[in-house]
């Protein structure tokens, strides 16, 4: 085993075998303020060289990555029995989801975030310390701490604080949640709820015609017709717990725009009277027979078009009755204009919220008339944060992961944690593992050694810091990086580095040594110097003055450095008085290349980013949806922001230095400066 530190206390807890690793990983943990419970795997590498795809544009094709795994992730979960809006409009406990299931998330779309059908990618849980948010509809959210759930704010977690360790943007009694809302529980669809569906669809749809049968000697005649098959069947079922048997009917096929017509009737020699009797309007209808009565009619004479819930008839009393069972459940409608036809509609109001709480709290039959794909996420909902407390005790907690990155958690957007498919490969679950779970190839350096040495081996440059920054805190606890150059040095194996951490002057000497026998160069990313910038967007990196002293000491001793000032972000820190002091002090340092490139949106990043400037610059977001509508900005706004960079946005400091003729006098910037153009 090859382990490197020193100064540091160390446990040895117990041995796990990883999938795809030969031997079984020593498990540590480190008694650091950063690693408090974190899990470090020791494994030992197969193969440390690794190709890039042959379609990336990338200039290189191999790089190196000693680590598996963010110690700077969040987690995420929810109470078991938080109910999670499906695919089919209707709700289910988010311990019952399974992996493949059909659910609602959110995806931004023009100038709105829209619900849209998502897929859940992964699932999990854990045992967590549960916290209680109550809503000012009288929702309840149980969750950890540092769950988020979507704000008019941004993303917001359950805790934080304004200021010290636990700083992060956090719910408080002020916000405002986002989501559909109108999350109540299915009805029980006991017999009155039944009588109450059959009253509604039967009244809207039904014939109970028996008097010309009658005439004919055959009192005997029912039908009950209607165009969707899960309203028929619904209504087939429930007849069947009143009578004896019915029987499917094929009334007309499909023709043009018309759909087939089906219908169910009851078989010969059962009386048309004991519908009507079954049908017949109650004195004191109970809740659950109004529900039914609601969902019955909905699914015969309703509609959601144009997201307005509407039921309509030409019959007067069904039309009162449908208005006084949405008073008595609380809805607010509107009777609305009779037709040409004498039909009229009786209108619900109060919006998605309100039409989500009907069609959750009635549940129709119809799944195509429940759908809100496409629908704004912008509510005038009551989600109003009225009270945020500890319960004092632990659960067991699920989450999920997306397509889209979120779900709807009791009637609120909720952010999931993304999976990363290494970790899952490696057996581990992709959220709390993918944070406290770091795998560690701790034979990194002679396994990268082995591969520099074989005869198959072309040479070729190897760039470092261009998927994971190798000089990441842990780092300074295994120096595997130190290994790692002095195989590139034996090797003489042209090589660079692409890094925000000072950290990697601690290896001066072995990369002076490798210059002397192979072409090798670093850059150091330095988005801005602007320090209110900085903490915002890179809250977790080292001081910008502190790299670009590491600039300056690099070129001292002889290593081509240079600065990349990525990402560049319209509106955040491409402002002239923002650029040209960030280029004058890379001209100071000894920059050999300045390089510039704008920010891009591609994936998951979009999503993240997006949710960031929700919460810290709304202000922006319109600009930035009109800019990103693909995952690069226009060509014109990328010329814009490189044109930035050359010039110096202004007359300067970076023009007198001569800066600005080295860097446009480079025919090819180092490998690793442009690396860093995909990495946001």
């Amino acid at each position: 085993m090859f382990v490197r530190w020193s100064n540091l206390t160390i446990e040895e807890e117990s041995q796990h075998r990883l999938p795809g690793y030969r031997d079984p990983a020593a498990v540590r943990t480190f008694e650091a303020p950063e690693a408090l419970d974190t899990r470090f795997y020791e494994v030992q590498a197969k193969s440390v060289l690794n190709r890039v795809p042959p379609s990336s544009s990338m200039p290189f094709r191999w790089t190196v990555n000693p680590y598996r795994g963010c110690a700077h992730a969040c987690t995420y979960c929810v109470a078991g029995d938080t109910q999670v809006l499906t695919a089919d409009g209707r709700t289910r406990a988010i311990a019952d989801l399974q992996v493949g299931d059909s659910i609602y998330g959110t995806e931004r779309r023009d100038s709105h975030r829209r619900f849209v059908e998502t897929e859940v990618l992964d699932k999990w849980s854990s045992i967590k310390a549960a916290w209680e948010v109550r809503l000012e509809d009288g929702t309840r959210l149980i969750a950890s701490d540092e769950h988020r759930f979507l704000s008019s704010r941004g993303w917001n977690h359950v805790t934080g604080s304004d200021w010290g360790p636990l700083q992060r943007p956090h719910l408080t009694l002020s916000s405002r949640l986002l989501g559909p809302g109108g999350c109540v529980a299915a009805p029980e669809q006991d017999a009155s709820y039944k009588r109450g569906y059959l009253t509604g669809v039967v009244r809207a749809d039904g014939n109970l015609d028996s008097y010309a049968r009658e005439r004919a000697g055959d009192p005997r005649r029912f039908r009950l017709s209607v165009i969707d098959e899960e309203a028929l069947q619904r209504a087939e079922r429930y007849l069947l717990t009143f009578v004896a048997e019915t029987s499917g009917l094929a009334l007309s096929a499909a023709v043009g725009t018309h759909r087939e017509t089906r219908a169910v009737r009851a078989p010969t020699g059962f009386p048309a009277e004991q519908v009507r009797d079954l049908v017949k309007w109650p004195l004191l209808p109970s809740l659950s027979w109004i529900k039914g009565f609601l969902a019955g009619i909905f699914d015969a004479k309703g509609d959601c078009s144009d997201g307005v819930l509407r039921i309509a008839s030409s019959d007067s009393e069904v039309l009162h009755w449908a208005t006084l069972s949405l008073a008595r459940l609380g809805f607010s409608a509107v009777l609305e204009p009779a037709r040409a036809d004498g039909v009229r509609a009786v209108r619900l109001t109060g919006g998605l919220p309100e039409r989500m709480r009907f069609l959750l709290g009635t549940d129709p039959a119809i799944t195509r008339k429940r759908t809100i794909e496409g629908a704004a996420l912008e509510t005038d909902s009551k989600l109003y944060v009225k009270e945020i407390r500890p319960l004092g005790m632990t659960m067991r907690m699920y989450d999920i992961t997306t397509g889209t990155g979120d779900f709807i958690a009791n009637g609120v957007v909720s952010h999931n944690c993304f999976a990363r498919p290494t970790h899952t490969y490696l057996g581990f679950n992709a959220g709390r593992d993918f944070e406290r779970e770091i795998v560690v190839k701790v034979n990194a350096p002679e396994v990268l050694r082995a591969e520099l040495g074989r005869r198959s081996w072309k040479g070729e440059r190897v760039a470092l810091g261009t998927n994971t920054d190798p000089y990441q805190w842990v780092e300074g606890r295994y120096k595997l990086m130190e290994g790692i150059w002095e195989a590139l040095r034996d090797a003489a194996n042209p090589c660079s580095i692409l890094t925000k951490s000072p950290l990697l002057l601690r290896d001066l000497d072995l990369m002076v040594e490798i210059s002397k026998r192979a072409e090798f160069t670093a850059c150091l990313s330095i988005p801005t110097l602007d320090e209110k910038v900085w903490r915002e967007t890179e809250p977790r990196t080292p001081n910008p003055k502190a790299r670009l002293e590491a600039v300056a000491e690099l070129n001292r001793a002889g290593i081509p450095t240079g600065v990349l000032i990525a990402p560049l972000m319209p509106g955040i820190n491409d402002a002239p008085d923002q650029v040209e002091p960030l280029l004058a002090a890379a001209a100071e340092a000894g920059a050999k290349n300045v390089a510039g490139a704008a920010l891009h949106l591609r994936g998951e990043v979009r999503g993240v980013f997006m949710d960031w400037l929700t919460a810290a610059r709304p202000d922006l977001v319109p600009r930035y949806k009109n800019l990103y509508r693909r995952a690069y900005a226009p060509q014109s706004e990328r010329e814009r922001l490189s044109a930035l960079v050359r010039r110096g946005g202004a007359p300067g400091a970076f023009w007198r230095s001569g800066l600005r003729e080295r860097a446009a006098s480079q025919e090819r910037w180092p490998a690793a400066m442009q690396a860093q153009q995909s990495l946001f």
